[in-house]
């Protein structure tokens, strides 16, 4: 049975459209529940007290505590002496009931413009990232005065994408005196009652770069920082409810989208106000930005394996081949990864979220490949098998048909290098089609493909005007007399007869 604020809920999602598992989901119901109150009035069965053994100590126990303040289990004590014979279960439910737990109560907290803005992370499911999925998560700062939200979606919550979401908070809302954090292992340490807060010195590091003082909540007090906390319930309720998650480089720009056109022109529910509008007044009372960007890169100290690679989330990224084996130091950034070998930059990647990939430039292999025939062999055979998904069947083709068929591999990579892998890759798919397996085959087909033949002349099927209107002289037959005679006297014989 639900409550009668449930009901209404339940009621309300159905205006909004919402489906009964996304009402199950948000308030924490089972589906065939929501299914089963969705089209019924409410109307709560009625109860019948039942008797219980406890309904002659009741007023025994109100008694008690009037005078003392006891616990359940003392009241249960007291109970059993007096000659009461049931479970102990009923006596906590009942003085509950008579003496309800109190509730905290909370200051309602007051910020000057431009004096604080509160940050948090969320989280929101996994979202699909190539062949694989990842937790998705949201960076959320407001401004505690005018609740102007800036928020950002990434893949993970390390100390890169905290302070990189805060660079970007700042130069979409300005830099306030204090930033408010959660206990955070990126921003807190350790933080005990009673004791200073021992912040994370990259955070220090970073806040003093940005010219804000940083604010740890105390153990257990979310509320101090209720405005980010509202912020992201606000953000998985109004954004991501409901919505069939695209891939992940659509969520950033859609957020924005978002918070321009509904979250931060919307008539907040405390202020009365939009906070677009308050964030206009606060603007004066912001820092500006640093223009001296800070590194947010992650170090990371790595030893490069025997086939000259570094590991990082289970993804695999190269270096020059002489570096095989020797200790580097990596950067992770949220978009890339650079490498250095004391402070010599020596390979830098696009940074994968994605997992198990081997990610290689083909630059840090070459003076490797070409001391070693194999290892030659090796790095052609590999783009050849890249060409098209037809070249392991065309390649098994050479080895049966061909004693060199290397060469021949060696010579169609070549090719693609020239005339470019659709080329090659449509020829392929022909020499297949005829059996044909050689390279001079290959190239036959592309210079076949590639072959200008010389433009038709214009069809003219209509004759000219001036070719319409010519006149020509009668034919002079004195040539042939012989031939005029006898058509004259042909002539006058058949005029004879008429």
């Amino acid at each position: 049975m639900i409550d009668y604020a449930t009901w209404c809920s339940i009621r309300d999602g159905v205006a909004s459209h919402l489906t009964a598992p996304q009402l199950a989901d948000s308030l924490g119901l089972d589906v065939k529940t929501v299914r089963h109150w969705i089209n019924r009035p409410y109307a709560p069965r009625a109860r019948v007290p039942r008797p219980s053994k406890l309904d002659p100590f009741k007023g025994r126990i109100v008694g008690w505590l009037d005078a003392h303040p006891l616990t359940a289990q003392q009241v249960f004590l007291r109970l059993r002496d007096a000659g009461y014979e049931g479970g102990i279960s009923i006596v906590k439910d009942y003085v509950q009931t008579i003496r309800p737990r109190r509730r905290e109560a909370f200051l309602k907290l007051a910020f000057a413009p431009g004096e604080v803005a509160q940050v948090d992370w969320g989280e929101y499911g996994t979202i699909a990232v190539g062949n694989t999925r990842r937790r998705l998560s949201f960076f959320v700062m407001v401004l505690a005065w005018s609740r102007q939200l800036y928020v950002e979606f990434t893949l993970s919550q390390t100390m890169e994408q905290f302070l990189g979401a805060h660079i970007n908070a700042f130069n979409a809302l300005g830099v306030p005196r204090q930033v408010m954090v959660d206990n955070l292992r990126c921003a807190v340490i350790r933080h005990v009652r009673g004791e200073p807060v021992q912040f994370n010195p990259r955070y220090l590091d970073f806040a003093r770069h940005y010219g804000f003082e940083p604010v740890a909540c105390a153990p257990a007090k979310g509320n101090e920082k209720g405005r980010v906390e509202r912020g992201v319930g606000y953000v998985k309720v109004s954004f991501l409810n409901g919505l069939d998650l695209p891939e992940f480089a659509a969520l950033n720009p859609a957020i924005q989208v978002w918070l321009e056109g509904v979250a931060n022109v919307r008539l907040h529910r405390e202020t009365q106000r939009r906070p677009v509008d308050l964030w206009n007044e606060e603007r004066a009372h912001l820092q500006s930005v640093n223009p001296r960007l800070f590194d947010v890169g992650r170090v990371i100290s790595v030893r490069a394996n025997r086939q000259f690679r570094v590991a990082l989330e289970t993804n695999h990224y190269s270096v020059p081949a002489r570096f095989a084996g020797q200790l580097v130091t990596m950067k992770a950034y949220p978009d890339r990864v650079c490498l250095y070998h004391g402070t010599e930059l020596i390979a830098r990647h696009g940074r994968s979220f994605e997992r198990h990939l081997d990610i290689e430039d083909p630059d840090h292999a070459k003076a490797l490949v070409t001391q070693r025939r194999h290892a030659r062999d090796a790095q052609v055979l590999k783009r050849f098998l890249a060409l098209t998904p037809l070249a392991a069947k065309y390649h098994a083709g050479l080895l049966e048909r061909r004693g060199n068929a290397i060469s021949h591999i060696r010579k169609i990579v070549a090719l693609a290098e020239i005339h470019g892998d659709d080329a090659v890759s449509r020829a392929i798919t022909d020499a297949l089609t005829f059996e044909a397996f050689s390279s001079e085959y290959i190239a036959h087909l592309i210079n076949a493909r590639t072959r200008q033949l010389p433009e038709p002349s214009p069809l003219v099927l209509m004759r000219r005007q001036d070719v319409l209107e010519l006149e020509l002289p009668p034919a002079d037959l004195s040539a042939y007399p012989d031939i005029v005679g006898d058509i004259e006297q042909k002539e006058e014989t058949e005029h004879e007869h008429d």
